[in-house]
Formats: C-alpha cells, structure tokens, sequence
C-alpha cells in the first residue's frame, strides 16, 4: 500500500511538472513569436530602440528576459496545479492535530482516487475505529461496575434472609419445634435462591468468555423437553399449574450440544413457571421441518409491556414485576438463553399479549460447529 501510494504521489508530481513545462512553452513561444513580430515591424517603420534591436539581435539580456518569464510562468503554473493538493493536506494535517487532541469525532471528505484521498479514507477509519474501541471500553467498564451492583444486590438479599432467621434459632432457645422447622424451611429455600444466582453467574461469565467448550452430539428433542417437563412438575405443582406438551412429530434427532439445549429450556420453562402462574398452565410446543425445528414456550399469566421486549435478552435487565422476592433473579437467565442459541446458529424472539407470552427457538436440525461463527453477549 505504501509504494503504491508513493508511485502514484511521483505520478501526479511528474504529471504536473510536464503539464507545467507544456504550458510555459506555449506561453513563452506565443509572446517571442509576437515580440519578434512587433520588433520588426517596428524596425519596418524606422522606430527602433535598444528594445526592439535587443530582441532582434537576441542579445543576452534579452535571452535572458525570456528564461526568467519562462521559469516564472513554469513556477505559477505549477502551483496553480498544485493548490488543490496543498489545501487537501492542510485539512488533513488539521484533522490529524483534531484527533491527537481528542476530537474523535473529526472527519476528512474524501475527493478523488488518489494517494490523499486514500490518506483521508484512512485516516477516517482510523478515527471511527479508536471511537470504536474506546466506547467498547467504557461499555465494558459499565458493565463490569453493573455487575458488581446487580451481584452485591442479588446475593446480599437472600444471604440476609438465611443469616437473620439462623441468628433466630441460634439466639433463642424457647422457639416451639413447628416455627423453628419453619425457619429452617425458610433459610434454605433462600440458600437455594442463592445457589440459582452463584450458578447464573459462573455460567454467564463462561458463556460470555468463551469458556464453555461445545459437545455436539446427536439427541432427541422431543424427549429432552418431555424430561425437562417431567423434572420440573414439583415446581408446577407449586405455583398451580399443568403444562401440555405438544409436537407434530414422535421423534425429531437433531445434532447439538445436549448439556447446553437442557439449559436453554431449563430457563425457558423455569421463566414460564414464574411469571405464568395467573395463567394456570403452560404450553411447549415442538414444530419440526426438514431443516429447522422449532420450539415455543407459552405461558399466560404476566404481559411484558411491548417497550421491554426489545430489552428482554439484555444481561441484567429485569422487568418490574421480576424484582419481587418471590420471582427475582440475576436477570441473566434469558441472556445465557440467547447465548446457547447463538453459539448452535439458531434465533431466539419473544412477543406478549393478552394471548400469552411466547418464546420462540429456532435452531438447526443439522448443526455443523466448523462452519458456525459465535458471538458473544
């Protein structure tokens, strides 16, 4: 890039000072064919002076007249050409001095196809991309400072719950039997809470690192979600719900990362549970084609304004109503969700209404991981 850069710099130079020569030769014969012409004439008539016999004996001095209006006319040629050129530079020399005191926001027109407009083009990007990195760096700094909130947050409330009733039982010694098993019921349904938040977060941070390997393997989908549903009837039973499974076919063998696809739902139906309970049931239904398989999670109990949607896959973003203690959480289980689908090429959308919330996965039916590029939260 650079000695093409440079050739094409010596080009235009050498362009110019052709184009320069040219025009001084043509001035410069015009006006000796002229000044001839008239000394002449002048001498026709019998009115001559030293000028005019100096210009027709070619005296030195004249010679000289001539080359001097030659290199002048060359001289004021050349840089009449060159002025475009030299105010191209001083605005990028401008700019440059902009950008070294900060000004990212500073840009060069590009005119042209030539070695300056390719200087300005560059210099552009280089701008847009320093703004790049610098606001990747101060988002990256929020979010590092979000995180320490949402996690100090998180995990201080239940940690406080769990300590406050074990100083109970441990302070006083006349607590009837029923409230101390009470108690106890309590402090580990929070630990447990606890648990849910510590493993959210390792799995975000690997997930969101890179650190999570894949095992892509062949698995039935059908039955991953019947056993998923299966395992998590006591929480059904719970909140008062049923669930009904439904899919257009038997079987459907797909190629992915088992491990990560029983997460993905896990959190899909865990959500359902939480936020559906007003609805009193919960649909799952599996859509099978020749390349792409499909699975919805319906739940109709709480409407997610149209406005948060947009934001629902957003690490730590929570709706109001998900604050509560009774459904609360790091607000990273659907970010993790978005993670597994990307990472196995697939999409993941919600919409809710009066109708029901639904969530939407679409994945592959052949997975291949070579050919797959993964993003990252």
């Amino acid at each position: 890039m650079k000695s093409d850069m440079g050739g094409r710099y010596r080009a235009r130079i050498l362009a110019n000072i052709i184009y320069s020569a040219i025009i001084s030769c043509l001035v410069e014969l015009f006006l000796v064919a002229n000044i001839s012409m008239i000394a002449r004439y002048m001498e026709g008539i019998g009115r001559t002076n030293a000028l005019t016999r100096a210009i027709l004996d070619q005296s030195v001095a004249a010679v000289m007249v001539c080359l001097v209006l030659g290199l002048v006319l060359f001289a004021v040629t050349f840089m009449i050409l060159q002025e475009p050129y030299i105010r191209y530079i001083s605005r990028i020399s401008d700019a440059v001095q902009s950008i070294s005191e900060g000004n990212l926001n500073t840009s060069v027109e590009v005119m042209g196809d030539d070695e300056l407009s390719s200087m300005a083009a560059n210099l552009n990007k280089m701008s847009e991309d320093i703004r790049q990195l610098i606001e990747k760096e101060r988002e990256s700094e929020r979010t590092k400072n979000e995180l320490i909130t949402n996690v100090a947050h998180d995990l201080r409330t239940p940690l406080t719950s769990i300590i406050g009733y074990l100083e109970l039982l441990a302070g006083q010694k006349n607590i009837p039997p029923e409230m101390q098993k009470k108690y106890i019921e309590i402090a580990y349904g929070k630990a447990r809470r606890l648990e849910k938040l510590i493993e959210d977060l390792f799995g975000f941070t690997k997930l969101n690192y890179g650190k999570i390997a894949m095992h892509v393997g062949e698995l039935d989908i059908v039955k991953l979600l019947g056993q998923l549903l299966e395992e998590a009837y006591p929480n059904f039973v719970d909140k008062g719900l049923s669930y009904d499974l439904q899919s257009n076919v038997p079987v459907q063998i797909i190629t992915a990362d088992g491990n990560l696809l029983a997460r993905l739902f896990d959190n899909l139906i865990g959500n359902a549970i939480k936020y559906g309970a007003d609805g009193k049931r919960v649909l799952v239904q599996i859509r099978a084609e020749e390349e792409f398989v499909t699975v919805s999670v319906t739940n109709y109990g709480y409407v997610i304004p149209a406005e948060e949607l947009p934001l629902i896959f957003n690490k730590f973003y929570r709706v109001e109503q998900s604050r509560s203690s009774s459904t609360g959480g790091t607000g990273l289980g659907l970010a993790i969700a978005k993670e597994i689908v990307d990472m196995h090429g697939g999409t993941i959308a919600v919409s809710s209404d009066l109708n029901g919330t639904v969530f939407t996965v679409r994945l592959q039916v052949h997975f291949d991981i070579n050919r797959e590029k993964f993003g990252s939260i």
